[in-house]
């Protein structure tokens, strides 16, 4: 018998991530608000990096990597599962 995917362990490690996920956004989030309740018109167009303090351009910097990571992280574990559930048939076939 193959692999099993969803075993307590793993089902309490991804329930782990997803909440340590979502606090991260929770922060970035909370931190990109400071630029919405002090952005100045006259520093720049709105949402651009001239109108941003250094603080404000590493969160939002920070943000967007955020989301490139969720996307391989996702990425990667789709590639596993697959992976995982095409051996179990293969195996089964034999």
């Amino acid at each position: 018998m193959g692999k099993k995917i969803f075993t307590l362990k793993n089902v309490a490690i991804g329930i782990g991530l997803i909440m340590l996920d979502l606090a991260v956004y929770i922060v970035l989030g909370l931190l990109l608000m400071d630029y919405d309740d002090f952005y100045d018109k006259s520093k720049g167009e709105y949402w651009s990096l001239e109108s941003m303090t250094a603080s404000q351009k590493a969160t939002y910097i920070g943000l967007n990597i955020w989301h490139i990571l969720n996307i391989i992280i996702i990425g990667y574990l789709i590639y596993r599962i697959i992976k995982i559930v095409r051996n179990n048939v293969l195996q089964q076939r034999v």
